[in-house]
């Protein structure tokens, strides 16, 4: 155990300093990439599945207001005839549609700035806006996890210095109601912080009190593990977390007790998220390179996954649900995102020969040339996606806001220092954000508005926008 806790702190030694890369170069920064800037996407997607139909349904103008507009082409309706349309009843709503609505706004892709947020000496692992958006969550290596109040100037509303740090803080997640917020670490304990009180300030047991939730009621003899991934329910009631023991956790906040484990990998489970609003189902990811789905309702009597997914050819950083019972994505170390339909998963991990004669470790090395061409014999994915990088950690990629976009996008960061999004359906790139010195570990897009905030390696937080002077949105 001493040595285990020792290696620990030795790697966090060697591997926690602000990382900067010594190369860059500030002069070539730009805000988006050109198409020739930095490695491209894989547009070769031209999606033809039902989710294709759903974002179109999502995010095209009305039926009827395009015939009535006389457009030929349907991704080019004037925003300018469409509000004529609006007000002349053309569409017989006497409104936009959610989906005129999207159409619209996703055009307006926060491609402008970026505007510094905050810049701390220690890597930023965390940023997550609120359900709302009305608050931001920042979490950093060195201790520190920042809350700003977005509709308030960006005004630090509760600087946290966490409890019980090992290594750093793996994730965060605010509760529905915006009252507390648990943190993870590489320990078995995740913190709970009530973030409503009136201090700015929240020193762990100093200030205000952090309560632990332990994690390791199933495990004897003192055994210690670490948690990546740490999800609110969406009633606030449970949290679901995944371990580098291979497993996943439930835990009951209401009754203050660990409710289940499930050792459900071969691996680390790098990434979970609950599939819906009801939290029956459970996603969860694995350096096994496997996504599988768990349902509670008869996971006690099956003892087994409802289904499992294959396609990566590495292993899995992180999932992030659609939040309809049915899609998800995954970002994955083959240096690709997956998008996946769980009505195709099976109920074994197909048996293939093994496809992968190098060594490699996405920690330290760069992703072998002869790999990237490689393609799973068994991938059930339905679509992929390629141009940014996941090297070094766990990088995160998300589904855009279903408000402003019709979830048209996915987005994520990316080892070489941008954010990248693609258009779900054609898997082009349409934008590449670049600005940051290192890693971008995690970003966030704001629900309701084109804003979205990165966080990297350099120890920077930044803030993008629609440029709003007049440039020509996004065709």
């Amino acid at each position: 155990m001493w040595a285990w806790n020792t290696a620990i702190d030795d790697m966090g030694y060697a591997l926690s300093r602000l990382e900067i890369d010594p190369d860059y170069d500030d002069s070539e920064s730009s805000p988006v990439g050109d198409d020739n800037d930095g490695p491209q996407a894989s547009s070769q997607n031209d999606l033809d599945h039902e989710i294709a139909q759903q974002t179109k349904l999502r995010s095209a103008p009305h039926e009827r207001l395009k015939r009535v507009l006389s457009q030929k082409e349907e991704f080019l309706v004037s925003r300018v005839k469409m509000l004529a349309g609006r007000e002349g009843n053309y569409s017989g709503r006497g409104r936009f549609s959610s989906a005129d609505r999207c159409h619209i706004l996703n055009k307006y892709l926060p491609v402008k700035g970026p505007s510094i947020v905050d810049h701390l000496t220690t890597r930023a692992y965390v940023s997550q806006f609120s359900n709302d958006g009305s608050l931001f969550v920042a979490a950093f290596q060195g201790s520190h996890i920042k809350i700003y109040n977005a509709e308030m100037g960006w005004k630090l509303q509760k600087n946290i210095v966490a409890k019980s740090l090992r290594w750093t803080i793996t994730d965060t997640s605010l509760s529905p109601d915006k009252r507390f917020l648990v943190y993870a670490t590489m320990s078995p304990v995740v913190n709970i912080v009530n973030i409503g009180s009136a201090a700015t300030e929240s020193h762990a047991n100093v200030t205000e009190i952090h309560e632990g939730l332990e994690f390791s009621g199933d495990h004897g003899g003192g055994y210690s593990f670490g948690i990546f991934s740490v999800k609110f329910s969406n009633d606030g009631r449970e949290l679901v977390a995944g371990s580098n023991d291979d497993s996943i956790y439930v835990y009951d906040i209401e009754a203050n007790k660990l409710s289940l484990r499930i050792q459900a990998h071969m691996s680390d489970v790098n990434s979970v998220c609950f599939a819906d609003e009801t939290s029956h189902l459970i996603y969860s990811g694995s350096d096994d390179n496997l996504c599988k789905v768990w349902d509670r309702r008869c996971l006690r009597s099956r003892g087994k996954p409802a289904g499992i997914l294959a396609g990566h050819l590495e292993g899995i950083t992180f999932l992030d649900s659609r939040n309809d019972g049915r899609y998800f994505i995954s970002n994955g170390k083959d240096q690709s995102i997956k998008l996946w339909d769980i009505r195709k998963m099976s109920s074994n991990a197909p048996r293939t020969p093994g496809f992968r004669n190098y060594e490699w470790d996405y920690r330290w090395m760069d992703y072998p040339h002869r790999a990237r061409d490689l393609k799973h014999p068994s991938d059930q994915s339905v679509a992929t996606y390629k141009g940014h990088s996941v090297l070094r950690t766990l990088i995160r990629c998300y589904f855009s806001p279903e408000h402003s976009t019709g979830q048209k996008y996915i987005y994520t960061g990316s080892h070489d220092y941008c954010v990248y999004i693609y258009d779900l359906v054609s898997g082009a790139q349409v934008a590449r954000l670049l600005h940051h010195k290192s890693t971008v570990r995690d970003c966030s897009w704001h629900p309701y508005y084109p804003t979205l905030v990165s966080s990297s390696f350099d120890g920077g937080i930044a803030k993008w926008e629609f440029p709003g002077n007049g440039e020509n949105p996004i065709r």
